[in-house]
């Protein structure tokens, strides 16, 4: 599904503030809360999964100069070659993500393990033909971004969980390649951040992924049904 901006969208909502990056909600009044961030490294400001808005440039200001602008998911292609084109910078994909470059009217550069050589990892999480998807991980600044795997809108959360796996991947969550991290902040494509106590958060998704299924199930019936208002 492509989204487009909304010259009349609501003002932007800022979230994730945090020294050397910051994130926001295009549009607040979304169900699925598509989020995007910019961090800044080095003086370098990468810019990921960006859906645009009026006021997006203000916020990208704050950290500097746009140096390239990174998609994370096959899918979320969402404003990139918008924001990269009017920045004259490249959209930085994947190398292992097929068939995204023929969406993007804007030049494409490649990372594998480490995005470009700012030193923030790169670890690939899904590589399926019906799913593409990678996650970051600065060590030093402690921020794990992660676009799809994990979320923080209702879609993605059961009963009180702050953090929650993808509905797709409950079953088998990517408990291999992100148990290994404990961030400082966990950064989603969708919703706001996880700032606080992010190792506890990104434990209790995991391990509670499979038998809580019943309770997001349960959850989704009622937001979809007729006492959803």
């Amino acid at each position: 599904m492509t989204f487009r901006v909304d010259e009349h969208a609501s003002e932007i909502q800022e979230i994730d503030h945090f020294d050397g990056g910051i994130g926001w909600i295009a549009h607040p009044e979304e169900r699925m809360k598509r989020a995007s961030h910019a961090l800044e490294k080095d003086g370098e400001v990468w810019v990921i999964d960006p859906v645009d808005a009026p006021g997006v440039d203000n916020l990208l200001t704050e950290l500097g100069d746009v140096t390239g602008v990174v998609v994370l998911l096959d899918r979320h292609t969402r404003d990139a070659e918008t924001v990269a084109n009017r920045h004259n910078v490249p959209v930085y994909l994947p190398r292992f993500f097929d068939g995204v470059t023929e969406d993007l009217d804007a030049p494409v550069a490649r990372f594998s393990d480490e995005l470009s050589d700012t030193g923030i990892g790169a670890l690939e999480l899904v590589d399926s033909r019906f799913w593409q998807e990678a996650a970051l991980y600065d060590r030093e600044e402690g921020t794990l971004v992660v676009p799809e795997s994990l979320g923080a809108s209702s879609y993605f959360l059961a009963g009180s969980e702050r953090l929650g796996v993808h509905p797709m991947r409950r079953l088998v969550p990517p408990r291999d390649a992100l148990e290994r991290f404990s961030p400082e902040r966990i950064l989603v494509g969708h919703g706001a951040g996880i700032t606080t106590d992010a190792p506890s958060a990104l434990e209790e998704a995991l391990s509670t992924s499979r038998r809580r299924i019943p309770r997001l199930t349960a959850g989704m019936l009622w937001r979809l049904g007729p006492f959803s208002g």
